[in-house]
């Protein structure tokens, strides 16, 4: 399949992503698809690596895996947990290239409503180009309606939506780029797809930022008998497939490293409480349903469980902890210089 693109020029005037023809999922009863951590059964990424050559026709006409009720309703616990920490050195990094008369071009992989876009773009100084890439189109056309219009010091952003597998995603396809981003992805890929994700950034000489990947690490309160099997057992699920679930930043590090670049992790955590029970009822649904995915024979304790912890979420006592990982990797930039 052909990347389908689109160019235009950020700042539609509004912040809020637009509605997604079809069903709407008002009942809090019932899970958005897509929702949680867990992917449906044989599901990958919304956005995956694949090798070039591949026939990814088919694949680009299946459903999305999120669906942006579930994207919008994360948003803000999103950016909330990202690391700030990673943002000094990658702005000393980006500061450092060789100005470009476009501004810098940052490719944001599986971009899904763009709220990465929304949360980077206006913490970096001068102007940006955000290559946006998704298979969905619904998903592409929020993040272009809604992404930022300026940067931290007022410079120009503008936006390019790519349609499509990242089949391509090599040194080549990445030429001239100033970062590459991406947002709750690594813990979807596998090790290939990983190792080839840290190739193309080292190749072309672009630092990566990659965010929220799943850590396999919660906290509930107070705590319950069945919190640690549940957790082993989402976390068994989260890695069927040869899929990395919360070995992933790890993976991605030691990636990156053997390539060459400069890892830095830092922890970003989701803290939920009383504010975000909406999105904790959610995100409390898929980590029970893979749970019991995985392990059938926890279905009448979990279920009782998930009933318990609904309770207390509704009655603003229940705050969670879901832990994850930030990765930033500076590779060398192109050329070889240090």
């Amino acid at each position: 399949m052909t990347d389908q693109a689109t160019t235009q020029q950020a700042g539609s005037g509004t912040d809020a992503i637009p509605a997604q023809p079809g069903p709407r999922y008002e009942d809090d009863r019932s899970v958005i698809p897509g929702a949680g951590p867990a992917p449906r059964p044989g599901e990958r990424a919304t956005l995956r690596l694949r090798e070039a050559g591949t026939d990814t026709d088919t694949e680009a006409d299946e459903p999305a895996r999120y669906a942006p009720e579930w994207l919008q309703l994360r948003e803000p616990a999103d950016a909330f947990a990202r690391a700030h920490d990673l943002l000094d050195p990658l702005r000393i990094r980006l500061a450092n290239l060789p100005r470009r008369a476009d501004g810098f071009i940052i490719h944001d992989i599986g971009c899904g409503t763009g709220s990465m876009g929304r949360w980077l773009a206006p913490r970096l100084d001068g102007a940006q180009h955000w290559v946006l890439h998704d298979r969905d189109p619904y998903l592409l056309h929020f993040a272009a309606v809604a992404s930022p219009r300026s940067a931290a010091d007022g410079s120009r952003v503008s936006v390019e939506t790519r349609r499509g597998d990242v089949a391509r995603l090599t040194a080549d396809a990445l030429s001239g780029a100033s970062l590459v981003t991406a947002s709750a992805l690594l813990d979807v890929l596998t090790r290939e797809d990983v190792d080839a994700l840290a190739a193309a950034c080292a190749g072309a000489g672009c630092p990566a930022l990659l965010t929220l990947s799943v850590a396999g690490r919660v906290e509930l309160t107070a705590p319950h008998p069945l919190d640690q099997e549940i957790t082993e057992a989402f976390n068994a699920h989260q890695k069927r497939g040869g899929l990395l679930g919360p070995d992933a930043a790890t993976a991605a590090a030691e990636a990156f490293s053997e390539h060459g670049a400069t890892v830095r992790l830092a922890p970003s955590p989701w803290r939920l409480g009383p504010e975000q029970a909406g999105l904790t009822a959610q995100w409390l649904r898929g980590w029970v349903g893979a749970a019991v995915e995985e392990r059938p024979e926890l279905a009448e304790p979990a279920g009782r469980y998930l009933a318990e912890r609904l309770e207390a979420c509704a009655a603003g006592e229940l705050r969670v902890v879901v832990h994850h990982s930030d990765l930033l990797a500076l590779c060398r930039p192109a050329g070889g210089a240090a």
